[in-house]
């Protein structure tokens, strides 16, 4: 095969998700498919807990979700294979599953959940590069600093994203110089465009937040909206948003969504929830406190991507949330078109997956 053919043929890819509510090695659809059946009872420390069970279900339901993302992957520059997800069980399995001809694989892992494989961590993560298996790690957390197996599985990283600025020095220190290390928070688990564009949307706000969130200064914020715009106001502050719910937030033109208790480290000053960011793929206008100095939600609005009032500002968050209601459908479709381009998981992690070299590969 001549060089110039070689640069027109697409790197055969297959990615592996590894995802704590899994068990076996299986394929991602079948996986995703059976998300809403799996009995999360025997999982759970006390399956006669409502509460946590509900937790539980919402946990699942969005790394299902995750799961969903990666198996539908698209790139011009790969071809990507059906992907695959596994938890603890089978996670040996992504080094010993047959290879098609020319594939790459690679296992993506996000958040805390390396940690799930305990003290083998560090060695299974090394079995697994030695065998060719490549890692993505997609930390949205504080994982330098907050993850105790990081600094033993750095070394073993192909590509690292990460919400915290600087990274612990010596994680840093430990990962390869071939590594590509992108300082970008985390985006929205949703599958471009899976939600309709609506152009006649409910004139109201929705306020997104969680149980966790709300703080008395949310508090102080949601009595303001709920007096001043009466019926034009809706709140939800659970735990979280079911997944299955959100296709159907469309319904509504603005998403008051604040950013999240934990993001006031300085390690993670320039970080957020994701929920402006599906809100956005949603058709939403995303709304967001500019509680945090500069970061990737000042860009967005700088760009009139997203709108932000001055933290604490009672009056600076009613004005932004006039101007949202007030937001023409041309405005609001490009929001709508940006989310589902560029600010969603999928899109993230095949653009870094085809920007590092090609593994040598066998076949």
């Amino acid at each position: 095969m001549t060089g110039e053919k070689q640069a027109m043929t697409p790197r055969r890819v297959r990615v592996c998700y590894f995802n704590t509510w899994a068990k076996e090695l299986e394929a991602a659809a079948a996986y995703v498919a059976r998300v809403p059946a799996i009995d999360l009872a025997p999982l759970v420390t006390n399956p006669h807990d409502a509460a946590l069970l509900a937790k539980a279900r919402l946990d699942c339901d969005w790394y299902g979700e995750n799961t969903r993302c990666f198996a539908t992957l698209d790139h011009p520059a790969i071809e990507f294979l059906p992907a695959w997800v596994c938890g603890v069980t089978g996670v040996l399995d992504v080094a010993r599953a047959p290879r098609e001809a020319e594939e790459e694989r690679w296992l993506i892992t996000m958040g805390q959940q390396p940690q799930a494989l305990g003290p083998a961590g560090p060695k299974v993560f090394e079995l697994l590069a030695r065998t060719g298996v490549r890692h993505l790690f997609y930390a949205f957390d504080e994982a330098s600093r907050g993850m105790a197996c990081f600094n033993a599985i750095a070394p073993h990283l192909e590509v690292l994203i990460h919400d915290e600025f600087p990274l612990a020095t010596a994680g840093r220190a430990r990962l390869k110089p071939a590594c590509r290390v992108l300082h970008r928070s985390w985006v929205a688990n949703v599958v471009p465009f899976a939600v309709p564009f609506n152009e006649a949307p409910e004139e109201k706000i929705l306020f997104l937040g969680s149980q966790l969130g709300l703080t008395p200064h949310r508090e102080r914020q949601i009595a303001f909206l709920q007096k001043k715009f009466a019926d034009r106001f809706t709140a939800i502050h659970d735990h979280s948003l079911a997944v299955a719910a959100r296709g159907k937030m469309n319904r509504y033109k603005v998403g008051l969504c604040p950013e999240g208790r934990k993001f006031a480290t300085p390690a993670m000053a320039r970080a957020h929830t994701d929920r402006p960011f599906w809100s956005g793929c949603l058709g939403l206008v995303p709304l967001s406190e500019d509680s945090q100095a500069g970061g990737r939600l000042q860009e967005l609005h700088e760009a009139e991507l997203i709108l932000r009032y001055a933290h604490g500002d009672l009056k600076s968050l009613a004005e932004q949330c006039e101007r949202a209601l007030a937001m023409p459908n041309d405005a609001r479709r490009k929001i709508y078109e940006h989310f589902n381009r560029h600010e969603t998981v999928g899109p993230v992690v095949a653009e870094a997956i085809a920007a590092t070299r090609p593994a040598l590969v066998p076949g």
